[in-house]
């Protein structure tokens, strides 16, 4: 399942009745510490992780097991090299933990513990730890992917990975349209701003190649189920989809495209995208982030909001375009011209030149190149990078798609870089705006 190797699982028990609710889709959470200076052997345990007296105090919380091939090992592995790149720290994590109200007794016990910094990596998670950092301020929690944040010690983080989505969206409208079949298809988990923003940027992607290319969608209403990622996986492929899109963890929708002699696009790891069938692989480069907003909160200059950043961060990559990578067999026989687009978009994004706002004006970087006398470098590949300490914004830019009357709704109007242009969803109930 994936191209990294990681400790091995310990033996997992109920770790007693205050975590007996807290069960994920794979049982009871299992709970790992670290030893104080052994970072490769964040293990398991039975119990609730303890904090190190005199270190500085981490726990992250997963939605699934830490070698998933997905969103959760991506998260692991930005564990790993915050305890490997931040001094004086000690870090645990907790897995299989379920979205929802059980959580917060997951949040809870962890703060009761004395740890200093509480991650949690998945958007169900946000109304626990909201209420959880209420009631412990010497805690600071910090949430992925959700929306809200108490401007304290409660803060929202995540990226645009519609940037990246877009670029794959590109390649998957290329590879359709060379195989006669200008259907894609996309497996979304839950009708959240998340996955609306990532849907409507494969399409308007997509459409760069291949305008000639429609979307089908199946929602599977889960993050991590190998058996149901499958199963919507094969439904997409054999109602028509050419390629096939995955919001969820597993590498599922290749394995089942190997199957099929179709093709798939795997999400959130490189790890995933190992099979041939894979074309490519939108994933996360978490650890720079994560140590360095860990600093921030042990020196005390973290400022809790809303952080969204964009491709030139350097926490994303495009699985085959990056340095090192070499591209899927999928990408070998597409056109010259749709591949260069990708990696000159792909540059500019890098150098943040192109943003999220031109992937929902439905730009390519070739018509934002020539309407602002710009080009992109493509002499070399770009390069993951860690980025500079940012100033979070005071409203997060993710769209909400209207869900919260607490929050902006959702920005369906025109760019202001192209007045008098307004973009129509990709498929029903899919927003379109940032």
């Amino acid at each position: 399942m994936s191209m990294r190797s990681w400790a091995k699982y310990a033996r997992v028990t109920l770790a007693g009745a205050l975590l007996a609710s807290a069960v994920g889709v794979s049982g009871a959470p299992m709970v790992a510490a670290q030893e104080e200076t052994d970072c490769s052997a964040i293990a398991g345990g039975v119990q609730l992780p303890e904090v190190v007296d005199g270190k500085f105090n981490v726990a992250m919380v997963l939605i699934g097991p830490k070698n998933d091939g997905g969103w959760s090992e991506a998260h692991f592995n930005g564990l790993v090299h915050m305890c490997e790149n931040v001094d004086n720290i000690h870090v645990a994590y907790m897995e299989n933990v379920a979205e929802g109200g059980d959580s917060e007794q997951v949040f809870r016990s962890l703060a009761r513990k004395g740890f200093d910094f509480i991650i949690g990596t998945s958007f169900g998670y946000m109304d626990p730890m909201e209420i959880v950092a209420e009631d412990f301020p010497d805690s600071t929690f910090l949430h992925l992917t959700g929306y809200k944040s108490n401007f304290d010690n409660f803060g929202n983080f995540f990226g645009a990975m519609e940037d990246i989505k877009y670029l794959a969206g590109m390649l998957a409208g290329s590879r359709a349209k060379v195989d006669g079949n200008p259907k894609i298809g996309y497996m979304a988990t839950f009708p959240i701003p998340e996955e609306i923003r990532l849907g409507n940027a494969i399409m308007l992607g997509a459409k760069q190649t291949c305008p000639e290319c429609t979307m089908d969608v199946r929602w599977i209403n889960t993050w991590h189920d190998p058996t149901l990622e499958r199963e919507g996986a094969a439904s997409l492929f054999d109602a028509g989809s050419q390629v096939v899109f995955t919001g969820a963890d597993t590498p599922a929708v290749a394995q089942v495209a190997e199957e099929k002699g179709k093709w798939g696009v795997t999400y959130d790891h490189p790890g995933s995208c190992a099979l041939d069938a894979c074309l490519t692989a939108p994933y996360w480069v978490w650890g720079p982030e994560y140590a360095r907003i860990a600093e921030q909160v042990r020196d005390g200059t973290y400022e809790a909001g809303y952080e969204y950043f964009d491709a030139d961060a350097g926490a994303m990559g495009l699985y085959g375009f990056m340095e090192g990578e070499t591209p899927q067999p999928g990408i070998a026989d597409l056109p010259e011209e749709d591949v260069q687009l990708v990696k000159d978009t792909l540059a500019a994004m890098l150098a943040g030149e192109f943003t999220r706002f031109d992937v929902f004006a439905g730009r390519s970087w070739t018509t934002r190149a020539t309407s602002s006398s710009r080009k992109a470098s493509s002499s070399s590949r770009p390069t993951l990078t860690s980025s500079p300490t940012r100033t979070a914004p005071t409203a997060a830019p993710a769209c909400t798609g209207g869900q919260r009357a607490s929050r902006p709704p959702c920005r369906n109007e025109p760019i202001a870089e192209t007045p008098g242009t307004r973009l129509e969803p990709a498929f029903p109930g899919f927003c379109t705006s940032v």
